[in-house]
């Protein structure tokens, strides 16, 4: 099969060094396959995505000398796909609705019977508050959670393995550990019919990407993304989670801190072959 990946950024902010960096990565590999890049713009948060960001990621790609097939995937397209993905699950029982806030679940997760709140990939770990709700009759709207011992249940540890070449080695799953330190993860939010794990999922199937290269602090989301792939039918690609771009202090770059934007370098009269420099190629 053809090598395909991706570059998804979401258009909330300037591409800066790590974005850079993680394009780069993917692009050259795909390059060195004879296989094919693709840009995708994750624009699941609506209330942050901007057009002038949008178009601000196309220029700064583009300026960095990579290209791919025109037009680029974007998710506010793609709403029927996830409904689509959320109506199967719900009727297989595999969804239930929740109304918590993130104070009832931070609440009830830091309660003193529970001890210090468990922080998964996914954020705190979801207490079960309204796993008993009926799963019966037409898919609701608003928040839509994974029964996540549901999903061992039908899949099994056995099914939650994964190709990985990148900066980390891949885990050694768990059914407990899945259903004990991820939880029942959203999959539709009161504002978007969709999660990024969902909408991720279904978009690599429909992009037939075949090997996922990001970040390594989304190593330990690609166990909830296999369970899904898995789920749905869907192929599960290769991954290669990469080093992230840190600054002088360690710290993981984010789009707030302007200073290293790659539009920042640009009007400074950096070249392309400078920003390779920058982030070590």
């Amino acid at each position: 099969m053809t090598f395909r990946t991706r570059f998804a950024p979401s258009p909330t902010g300037p591409l800066h060094l790590g974005h850079a960096f993680s394009a780069l990565t993917a692009f050259d590999m795909a390059q060195a396959a004879g296989g094919t890049f693709l840009l995708r713009i994750e624009d699941i948060d609506s209330t942050r995505s901007r057009p002038e960001w949008e178009r601000q990621i196309h220029d700064d790609l583009r300026w960095l000398g990579l290209d791919w097939p025109e037009p680029a995937l974007r998710q506010s397209d793609r709403l029927p796909a996830y409904r689509a993905a959320l109506d199967s699950l719900w009727s297989q029982g595999l969804l239930y609705a929740c109304s918590c806030s993130r104070r009832d679940i931070a609440e009830a997760a830091s309660a003193p019977q529970e001890g210090a709140p468990l922080i998964g990939p996914d954020g705190p770990v979801y207490p079960g508050t309204c796993r008993g709700k009926p799963r019966s009759g037409p898919l609701p709207e608003g928040a839509l959670r994974l029964d996540m011992a549901r999903a061992m249940e039908r899949l099994g540890p056995a099914d939650i393995t994964f190709t990985e070449t990148g900066a980390r080695t891949a885990p050694q799953v768990t059914a407990r550990g899945m259903i004990d330190t991820v939880g029942d993860i959203v999959l539709s939010r009161r504002d978007f019919p969709g999660s990024y794990h969902l909408s991720v999922v279904l978009d690599d199937a429909a992009q037939q990407i075949t090997h996922v290269i990001r970040g390594e602090d989304l190593f330990d989301a690609t166990p909830i993304h296999v369970v899904l792939q898995r789920l749905m039918g869907l192929p599960t690609p290769g991954y290669h989670h990469h080093r992230l771009i840190r600054d002088e202090h360690g710290k993981r770059l984010a789009k707030r801190d302007d200073a290293r934007a790659l539009a920042t370098y640009r009007a400074e009269g950096a070249t392309p072959q400078d920003i390779r420099r920058l982030v070590g190629f």
